[in-house]
């Protein structure tokens, strides 16, 4: 979905209105793509029980947890963590993660999100 660039000093993002994607962790809906002067995206992301290991080599990913299972965790390179509501994890460039278990997130994406930097093993 194309945001309008807004006139005013601020942008709205309405994420029931943004239709979700297929993504390496589930489903995401991404908000502020199209703003040409914001520098990142942010993800509404629901992860799935099949979320593949993956990484990128040029995006920085941050992880909000918002709703997770009791068994949820992050797989981060060869670390297994669990996470819960209210966490936040950064992942650097070249990191192998994935999420472990259902659960919800935003996602905070620097540089804006490229599909083209998503890498499998």
């Amino acid at each position: 979905m194309t945001q309008t660039p807004s006139t005013k000093g601020y942008e709205v993002v309405d994420f029931a209105s943004i239709p979700g994607v297929p993504c390496p962790c589930g489903t995401a809906k991404r908000g502020l793509a199209d703003v040409e002067d914001y520098p990142g995206t942010i993800h509404v992301t629901e992860i799935s029980l099949e979320a593949k290991v993956h990484y990128h080599k040029q995006l920085t990913e941050t992880y909000f947890f918002l709703e997770c299972g009791e068994d949820a965790q992050m797989q981060l390179d060869d670390e297994i963590i669990p996470v819960h509501p209210g966490m936040c994890i950064m992942i650097r460039p070249g990191t192998r993660h994935r999420a472990l278990g259902k659960m919800k997130i935003v996602n905070i994406v620097y540089p804006k999100f490229d599909p083209e930097d998503e890498w499998f093993d």
